[in-house]
């Protein structure tokens, strides 16, 4: 009698994870409330050097399989998923963020109707945790936190905490770089060289965290400014350029305010009015953050669970 194997299922989740005990718990238990079959996806978490390994969380979950990469940074994580993935879509969500039921159906359609080039890029929406009132930070990153129909549309990338690609379209573009660089931002430029477009899908929705507070939000700007200025560095006139955009960056607000007050992802005199005082405040610290690290020698990134990774290279 031939041995029967089940079925290749239609899509790889790949979630990675450092630290985010909770927050991978509420995200595993979103995946298990998917309203596509449970038979036509499998979860793959990979572990990128927790101080405690989620083994626990994972077991509570069924059918998800755990794996550990210790190359730093959630690019490695993902590569690694990609490698053991047996999906012929792989689908990229975060270990703090939570999947809308429809998350995954919603993707598969999509890919089915749409051309072979095509990569999906969806909402990324903010997980209020009282939703009867808006704390200043849910509200100012509900409207500028992850503006992905703006980088799908407009740079031509999508954040990798909501990505869906084919199998074999993923492994064309390659693997997702290190911790030095801004993975999306990176594999989403060399999918455009290759010949890949990427599609806005609004009802593909995934749900974050804000920032706990305005000091977390400025932790997480001063990784991302740290890749901006690594990519500027070595360019004619870098410098004039960087403090020119520094200078726009600090004078945003006058402009951004307007969006705060029309945007229709927030609701309410105190939201608006917090999200605004929030935006006037990161923008300032943006702007003097890009100046002072002028002065800096240290062309290190910040990773969370370790040094500066590449401090004191040149």
């Amino acid at each position: 009698m031939t041995p029967t194997h089940p079925p290749k299922p239609s899509i790889s989740v790949i979630v990675p994870h450092l630290d985010q005990p909770e927050g991978l718990a509420a995200c595993l238990a979103s995946l298990q409330a998917q309203t596509l079959d449970r038979s036509l996806f499998e979860v793959i978490v990979v572990d990128n050097g927790s101080t405690c390994r989620p083994e626990a969380v994972v077991a509570r979950y069924r059918g998800v399989r755990l794996l550990y990469e210790l190359e730093p940074g959630p690019g490695p994580a993902r590569n690694l998923g990609a490698r053991h993935a047996a999906g012929k879509i792989y689908c990229f969500i975060d270990a703090d963020c939570r999947a809308h039921p429809e998350w995954l159906s919603v993707a598969l359609n999509a890919l089915n109707a749409l051309p072979p080039n095509s990569i999906l890029g969806g909402d990324v929406q903010i997980w209020r945790k009282d939703p009867q009132r808006w704390g200043a930070v849910e509200a100012f990153e509900s409207i500028f936190g992850y503006r992905q129909k703006l980088h799908v549309e407009y740079y031509g990338f999508s954040g990798s905490g909501n990505l869906a690609v084919r199998a074999e379209d993923f492994h064309r573009v390659g693997p997702f770089g290190g911790i030095a660089l801004a993975e999306d931002k990176d594999w989403g430029a060399r999918a455009r060289a290759c010949g890949f477009a990427f599609k806005y899908i609004p009802q593909m929705i995934v749900f974050h965290p804000a920032r706990p507070s305005l000091g977390q939000l400025c932790i997480q700007w001063d990784r991302l400014i740290q890749h901006t200025l690594s990519a500027a560095r070595g360019r004619r006139h870098w410098k004039l350029l960087w403090v020119a955009r520094a200078a726009a960056i600090f004078g945003s607000p006058i402009v951004d305010i307007a969006q705060v007050l029309r945007s229709d992802r927030i609701d309410g005199l105190p939201a608006r009015l917090g999200a605004s005082g929030i935006l006037i405040v990161i923008r300032s610290y943006r702007a003097w953050r890009m100046l002072t690290l002028l002065r800096s020698t240290n062309r290190g990134v910040v990773w969370n669970r370790s040094t500066p990774v590449g401090a004191g290279k040149e």
